[in-house]
């Protein structure tokens, strides 16, 4: 078995002609932390979306576990699977979004047993058992009968950890999870995905927070125009970055 859990070759995407990713080639080892970071548009996001197929890419090859992502191949040529097939894969692939994203109408505990009770068909009691274990993970054991509104956005983005780990995803995606709060809610939110990267999980994060990539990345893919232009160790990388283009952005955020 490799121990790739992604793996993407020559990946391109396109909006209206507009090239956004262009050649990608990127390898996400299992049980590593793997950071994108990069100006805005320079197609992280974008990249991140197309692995657990949310955006369908235009050319090149993207697998997550080994198996094609969106696509099954049949006689030497791509199918695109159909809808209930492509749920069932992104049911094991962890999403935190920036806006978090969770349902206003529902409580803390119903907004994480939710998937486990119309998606995995576990019974109720076991999802809310579930539920609350989670919720003990991410520090929120007296919120499960809040509503979003009632919790600070910080305690919200944990909600939306907790929501994503309890599918019991083998890859988390991370779309710049702390962009949209407040500073002093950042650090609540890094400290749980901290705890989850030593846990062993498969984790590709896009973010802005260069100390957290330092310090959890196993690797770091620095992308500009769609392009990767550089990758590596994060100590390698914002020690003595290679490329003009990366020593220009950390001079400007570090």
């Amino acid at each position: 078995m490799t121990d790739a859990m992604v793996e993407a070759r020559a990946v391109r995407k396109s909006y209206n002609g507009v090239v956004v990713l262009r050649e990608v080639d990127l390898t996400v080892v299992r049980g590593e932390v793997t950071c994108l970071i990069g100006p805005s548009g320079s197609g992280k996001s974008t990249l991140l979306r197309c692995i657990n197929h949310l955006e369908k890419h235009d050319a090149g090859e993207l697998r997550v576990d080994g198996q094609l992502v969106g696509y099954q191949a049949r006689g030497g040529k791509l199918y695109e699977r159909n809808d209930r097939e492509i749920c069932a894969e992104r049911a094991r692939i962890g999403m935190v979004f920036q806006k978090f994203n969770l349902f206003q109408h529902l409580t803390v505990l119903e907004n994480i047993t939710i998937g486990l009770v119309k998606v995995l068909k576990i019974d109720p009691e076991t999802a809310r058992r579930r539920a609350r274990e989670l919720l003990e993970r991410v520090g929120l054991p007296d919120k499960e009968k809040n509503y979003p509104s009632q919790i600070s956005g910080g305690q919200q983005q944990r909600v939306a950890i907790a929501r994503a780990l309890a599918m019991d995803p083998k890859l988390m995606l991370f779309d710049e999870p702390t962009s949209a709060l407040d500073p002093e809610l950042v650090g609540e939110v890094l400290d749980v995905m901290k705890d989850l990267a030593r846990s062993g999980m498969t984790m590709i994060v896009v973010t802005h927070e260069i100390n957290f990539a330092r310090e959890v990345a196993n690797t770091v893919y620095f992308l500009d125009g769609g392009v990767i232009e550089e990758s590596g160790a994060p100590k390698d990388l914002f020690s003595a970055p290679k490329s003009e283009r990366l020593r220009t952005f950390l001079s400007k955020v570090l």
